[in-house]
């Protein structure tokens, strides 16, 4: 058996995904609303709109947090 899932971990807790899955799909799959969380890959933000294009690897770290608005 061929396992090609990779790991990469969700606010610490390990998720097993298929290889270059976009960040993007990844929020997709917890059903949360795009706008509803801010990102981080690997300690480094994540627009929205770059989400679709940040491709995870084996060991990625992603981190979700409140977007924070206001000035």
């Amino acid at each position: 058996m061929n396992d090609t899932k990779i790991n990469v971990s969700l606010d610490g807790q390990l998720q097993r995904i298929n290889p270059a899955t976009p960040l993007a799909d990844l929020l997709s799959g917890l059903s949360l609303a795009p706008e509803s969380v801010a990102t981080a890959l690997n300690g480094q933000f994540v627009a929205r709109d770059a989400r679709a294009v940040a491709l995870l690897k084996d060991g990625d770290q992603v981190l979700l947090f409140k977007p924070i608005v206001g000035g």
